[in-house]
């Protein structure tokens, strides 16, 4: 069961993240990969709030959204790809940027999430 509820997870984050991606970078005129970047932060967010609620929500529903979801939300490997290619074509700031303002930005999502919802899991 939870396999099922973690693929239909999966089924919903996927399309929505290449959704949300296109609908961000289509509105930047940058190289920067800015969609990418969102969907990144944004699913840190939810997992944040999903850890911080903890116990509190039902392992399925925990599966569903935290794994399947979440983990189709966001997308380390095209995170990667994009750096790579930024570093390949000579833009070399916007990768270290890209990788400096990923990281801080997802971490501090997370954190953000988490203590907004962890008093209420107790």
């Amino acid at each position: 069961m939870i396999l099922l509820l973690v693929a239909l997870g999966g089924a919903v984050g996927a399309p929505l993240r290449y959704l949300a991606d296109r609908f961000v970078q289509q509105r930047h005129d940058s190289v920067f990969p800015w969609g990418t970047t969102t969907v990144n932060v944004a699913g840190a967010a939810l997992l944040g709030v999903l850890a911080g609620i903890g116990t509190a929500l039902p392992g399925n529903l925990a599966a569903f959204l935290g794994t399947g979801f979440c983990g189709a939300l966001t997308t380390y490997s095209t995170f990667g790809y994009e750096t790579v290619r930024l570093a390949q074509e000579r833009a070399r700031f916007l990768a270290v940027a890209n990788v400096a303002f990923t990281v801080v930005a997802g971490i501090g999502a997370a954190v953000l999430g988490y203590s907004t919802t962890a008093s209420f899991a107790t």
